[in-house]
């Protein structure tokens, strides 16, 4: 049995939207206005509070070790906690915030309490982790664990 096919020219994203002009208007007020209820919303200390942020971190891989350089300005090292695990690396602590005169108008800049963590493929050296804070990024070497590397076994007569 045979069903008609209807074509249509071109593909999908060329055709348009099916609603006409006014809905999509109605749509993009929408996105609008919940655009600024949430900015309202991040202003509020109840919800920031609560929330952890994660800084902007970079995990570079080498035959050797991981490498994380993780984006702490403003950060005090005692205000930073760096933990690794057989097969994780956690970086964690707070930002807090400064003291000013008059009134927040746009907050642009995470505070209070952050979070980083990647999980690791193979086995570290947990004992030999170094970790050095400089102009304001935080830089963890992680060596890896020596695996067992194949090796010519002679056979004995």
């Amino acid at each position: 049995m045979n069903l008609p096919i209807r074509h249509r020219s071109g593909a999908p994203w060329q055709r348009g939207f099916p609603w006409s002009e006014p809905i999509a208007a109605e749509f993009g007020d929408l996105f609008e206005r919940m655009n600024r209820f949430l900015e309202s919303a991040a202003l509020t200390p109840a919800l920031t509070e609560a929330m952890a942020w994660a800084p902007p971190a970079d995990l570079h891989e080498t035959d050797e070790a991981y490498r994380v350089e993780c984006e702490l300005p403003g950060i005090a090292r005692e205000d930073i906690d760096v933990e690794v695990g057989e097969h994780e690396v956690s970086i964690s602590g707070e930002l807090r915030e400064c003291e000013r005169e008059g009134v927040l108008r746009h907050r642009g800049r995470p505070t209070g309490q952050f979070a980083y963590r990647a999980l690791l493929p193979v086995d570290v050296k947990s004992d030999e982790v170094t970790a050095s804070l400089s102009d304001g990024v935080l830089t963890v070497t992680i060596p890896k664990a020596q695996a067992a590397k194949p090796r010519h076994i002679e056979i004995q007569g």
